[in-house]
């Protein structure tokens, strides 16, 4: 799973903007951005993305993870 672009899908899908996200993460709408292209990010950060959006990155990561083997 592309961490960075499955929050951007939850982001479209719950209709929760950049501006909003940045402002709960306290950082620049361009750092949300840049979030969006990482293949992976550190636990704090995806930690404030499951809060803010109400949504499991964590279990989804594990599910992905271990169906594979």
């Amino acid at each position: 799973m592309h961490i960075g672009q499955r929050i951007k899908e939850v982001m479209a899908k719950k209709k929760v903007s950049v501006i909003a996200i940045a402002k709960e993460i306290e950082c620049e709408r361009t750092n949300v951005y840049n979030i969006f292209e990482r293949e992976s990010i550190n636990t704090g950060l995806l930690q404030k993305f499951s809060i803010i959006l109400k949504h499991d990155f964590f279990k989804e990561l594990s599910e992905d993870t271990f169906k594979k083997k």
